[in-house]
């Protein structure tokens, strides 16, 4: 394939990327999605079998947030650096043996640890996967491709939900932690064996200088502008749909194991066909000069409203409403082709993953948060929590939610760009 971003590609040139660079890649991120819901579903097993709390679930699951998180600025620096072939191929690796530990842990420390192997090794799933579709396809097409790429992760998320239960009948969550192991070595195999190497063209620098270039990165306006959004929409949306819909599907709408695996399917299917109706909608309607950003606070505002519906028990369980959730909670990806648009090229990685380091920081407090909410307000039964409890813990969500949505919307006269600014006087 010789094509550049800026360049069309001609159906030949899709059809090798797909099979080539997407396939691999969408491989990783559908685990990476798996891992990080499966959670909701195994939740009742973990805290039967470890006796955990809601705090101590909440901070099991969140691991795979701290760590992931906390790997994304050397993430953006290697991204930069040695390219996304190798970085995600080796990464996941460390998923794989993530997996191991979580699988013959038998207390909650050792599970923390295997969790947080996991979110260190699923780290790039989505960021590496970024930074090759800048590497392979037009910039026009960035927000579309990113949507459909990103509906492997929604596929990741349904495979933790009505299949899952499944494979429980069949072996334990110990046994599907060890398939998860397999899948893991699977995925960086044809990653690094499959894919194509790939350079931006961008000359090499120093460590020094790519640490130095995040300081740009942070100092920029309009990084400022969308962080907020992402960091309260995703992580309130993550905590969720991967830990807490479980729970609030059984102790709200009243839902046995079955009708709950049931109730998380609509949530994951929904999100899937979001993940592709976001990239869509921003590509069509740039056509017609609606910019990705207008759409994105649409789209966030009607996520926002789904959230409401929850808070004030609004027909819950309905399949409407879970669908409603689902459809619009990733519209908040946006900011991704954005900001990957926004920066030059040689700072795509670090842009996305500092962007992405404050997302899982979020997603880690808001999940934890959560947890001690709930706590607050037990259930008549053990392992079950109060309608209050959950009012309150998203609801607090909700609220920095809608804080952070007037933040993005409020009208400015510009915003500084301190990477551009650094590049022109360059």
């Amino acid at each position: 394939m010789k094509t550049t971003p800026g360049a069309r590609m001609s159906p030949r040139e899709w059809a090798r990327f797909l099979l080539r660079v997407f396939l691999p890649f969408a491989m990783g991120y559908f685990l990476s999605y798996l891992f990080r819901s499966i959670n909701a579903l195994i939740a009742p097993d973990l805290t039967r079998e470890m006796g955990l709390r809601a705090a101590d679930l909440g901070l099991l699951t969140a691991a795979y947030f701290l760590s992931f998180s906390a790997f994304q600025l050397p993430l953006g620096v290697l991204l930069d650096r040695f390219g996304p072939r190798r970085v995600q191929g080796l990464l996941l690796l460390a998923a794989s043996a993530g997996s191991v530990v979580f699988a013959t842990g038998h207390d909650l420390m050792s599970l923390a640890l295997g969790r947080a192997l996991i979110g260190v090794g699923v780290s790039g799933g989505l960021m590496a996967s970024f930074t090759a579709i800048t590497l392979w396809v037009p910039a026009p097409r960035w927000p579309l491709v990113n949507g459909c790429f990103m509906t492997m992760g929604g596929l990741g998320a349904l495979s933790a939900t009505a299949p899952a239960e499944a494979l429980l009948h069949v072996t334990d969550w110990r046994g599907l932690f060890f398939g998860l192991m397999a899948a893991s070595a699977t995925a960086s195999a044809m990653i690094l064996l499959v894919t194509p190497e790939r350079h931006s063209g961008v000359p090499h620098v120093s460590f020094r200088a790519s640490v130095a270039g995040l300081k740009r990165i942070f100092l920029d306006g309009l990084f400022w502008r969308l962080a907020p959004l992402a960091i309260t929409g995703f992580g309130t949306g993550m905590s969720i749909q991967g830990l807490w819909a479980g729970p609030w599907l059984r102790d709200v709408a009243g839902f046995g194991r079955a009708e709950v695996a049931s109730g998380l399917m609509t949530i994951a299917g929904a999100m899937t066909v979001g993940f592709v109706a976001t990239g869509l909608s921003a590509d069509l309607l740039s056509r017609v000069r609606v910019k990705p950003m207008v759409v994105m606070a649409a789209g966030t505002l009607i996520f926002i409203f789904a959230q409401l519906l929850m808070v004030l028990r609004v027909a819950p369980g309905a399949w409407w409403s879970l669908a409603l959730f689902g459809l619009f909670s990733n519209f908040h990806a946006l900011c991704y082709p954005i900001l990957s648009d926004h920066f030059p090229r040689g700072y795509a990685g670090r842009a996305n993953t500092g962007l992405n380091l404050l997302v899982f920081l979020g997603a880690f407090s808001c999940q934890y948060a959560m947890g001690g909410a709930l706590d607050i307000w037990p259930g008549n039964d053990p392992g079950t929590y109060a309608p209050q409890g959950y009012q309150a813990a998203f609801g607090g969500g909700l609220a920095l939610q809608i804080a952070a949505w007037i933040w993005f919307v409020w009208p400015r006269r510009g915003a500084t760009g301190a990477v551009r600014q650094d590049v022109r006087r360059g």
